[in-house]
C-alpha cells in the first residue's frame, strides 16, 4: 500500500515492477486497463481513513472513430452533432475506470466520457482539460489528432511528463466543480502517459482526495512507461472486451459457418 502524501523513490521502483505484471493472462487492452486503475485505486490509500485515496481513477485512448465498436462510434457522432465523419477521426476513449461511486466502475455507464471526437485542434483547445493533459505532457495538439508516421518512433520512445493540477478546486482546466470537484472533495488531479507504436496516446487520470504534491507527482512519470508495457501487446490487437452475450453470439455465429 502506498500513500500519495508520502511516496518514495523505492515505492515507485516496487510499483512500477508491479504494473509491468498486470498484462500476464490478459485478452485484451481493456482488461489490462482495468487492472491498471484497480491498482492505483485500490494500493494508494488515504492513511487517516483506510480507504483509497482517489475518488476516481480512469485511463483513456485515443482511437480511429472507424475502428471503434459501434456503440461508440454512435456516442462519438452524438457528441460530435455531425452527419458525416471520416474512420480516420481520432476519438479520446474511455478505456477503463474505477472509483467511490457504482456508476463510476464501468465505462459503459459514463454518460459523457466514453468516446470523445477531436476533429480539430481548435476544437480541441475548447475542452481546457483535454487540452491541458495534451499538452503538459509535452505533446502538441496536432500530434495527438493527426500522428505524423515519421515521427513516431520519437514520439513512442519518449519519457513525458506529467499532467498535474495541485489544487482542483476553482481550476479552469478540471470541470464540473458544482457536480464533481467540491461534492467528492477533490484536493488534486495527476495524469501520466504516452505514445504507443500505433500513434495512439494512452492517458491514465487520478483525482485525488488528499493533496498531491509536484515532488510526488514527478514520481509518476516513469510509472507511464511500465503502464505501457503492460498494454503493448494489445496496441495493434485487441482493444475492447466483448460483453457475454457478444462472446456468445460470435461462437454460434463460428460455429454455424463451420458445421454448416
Amino acid at each position: 500500500m502506498y500513500s500519495l502524501t508520502k511516496f518514495t523513490l523505492r515505492e515507485m521502483t516496487e510499483c512500477g515492477a508491479a504494473l509491468r505484471k498486470l498484462g500476464v493472462g490478459a485478452v485484451s487492452m481493456e482488461e489490462v486497463a482495468n487492472r491498471l486503475v484497480g491498482y492505483f485505486y485500490n494500493q494508494f490509500l488515504d492513511p487517516e481513513t483506510g480507504q483509497s485515496a482517489l475518488a476516481l481513477a480512469r485511463i483513456f485512448k485515443t482511437h480511429n472513430y472507424g475502428d471503434l465498436p459501434l456503440d461508440l462510434q454512435r456516442i462519438a457522432k452524438q457528441n460530435l452533432g455531425s452527419a458525416s465523419i471520416q474512420p480516420s477521426l481520432k476519438c479520446l476513449t474511455l478505456l477503463a475506470t474505477v472509483g467511490d461511486r457504482p456508476e463510476w466502475n464501468s465505462r459503459t455507464a459514463s454518460t459523457g466520457h466514453q468516446a470523445i471526437p477531436l476533429p480539430s485542434e481548435e476544437m480541441v483547445t475548447q475542452a481546457p482539460m483535454i487540452s491541458q493533459l495534451i499538452q503538459q505532457l509535452g505533446l502538441t495538439i496536432g500530434s495527438v489528432i493527426s500522428p505524423d508516421p515519421d515521427l513516431l518512433v520519437n514520439l513512442q520512445e519518449r519519457t513525458y511528463n506529467v499532467f498535474h493540477v495541485p489544487e482542483a478546486k476553482g481550476s479552469p482546466y478540471i470541470p464540473a466543480q458544482d457536480e464533481f470537484v467540491c461534492p467528492f472533495q477533490i484536493q488534486s488531479v495527476l495524469g501520466f502517459g504516452g505514445v504507443l507504436p500505433s500513434g495512439n496516446l494512452m492517458a491514465i487520470i487520478l483525482f485525488s482526495k488528499v493533496p498531491i504534491q509536484r515532488e510526488t507527482a514527478e514520481l509518476f512519470k516513469p510509472l507511464a512507461l511500465n503502464a505501457k508495457i503492460a498494454v503493448l501487446p494489445f496496441d495493434q490487437g485487441t482493444i475492447f472486451t466483448l460483453p457475454l452475450f457478444e462472446s456468445i453470439s460470435v461462437l454460434i455465429s463460428f460455429d454455424v459457418v463451420f458445421s454448416g
